[in-house]
């Protein structure tokens, strides 16, 4: 099982990136994928959920933090999902993790079994 992010990296703030995560070695339309991030002395915490099965009729979930401004979305031909940033600020600075997950509370990080290496996002002011 592999997840491989891209597409971290330095930006002024109000600028946008968008992350990637390739999926490889399970059933991908079978897993809710989401992403983390953790900023230096902070715990990990949850940032955007797609095709999470135990919330049927709200398939995708942001957290506040980023709702407007990130945008979650999957390509399952390609098994990869994506996390498109905009309007960056200097707080989403942190190294952003994909993870894979099957149930469970969406935002726990201990629902999740499979998780990416991270990639990081620094957005400067």
């Amino acid at each position: 099982v592999q997840l491989v992010e891209s597409g971290g990296g330095l930006v002024q703030s109000g600028g946008s990136l968008r992350l990637s995560c390739a999926a490889s070695g399970f059933s991908f339309s079978n897993y809710a994928m989401s992403w983390f991030r953790q900023a230096p002395g902070k715990e990990r915490e949850f940032v955007a959920a797609i095709n999470w099965k135990l919330w049927p009729s709200n398939k995708i979930n942001y957290a506040d933090s980023v709702k407007g401004r990130f945008i979650i979305s999957t390509d399952n031909a390609k098994n990869t999902v994506y996390l498109q940033m905009n309007s960056l600020k200097p707080e989403d600075t942190a190294v952003y993790y994909c993870a894979a997950g099957s149930g469970g509370a969406i935002t726990e990080s201990a629902s999740y079994d499979y998780w990416g290496q991270g990639t990081q996002v620094t957005a400067s002011s």
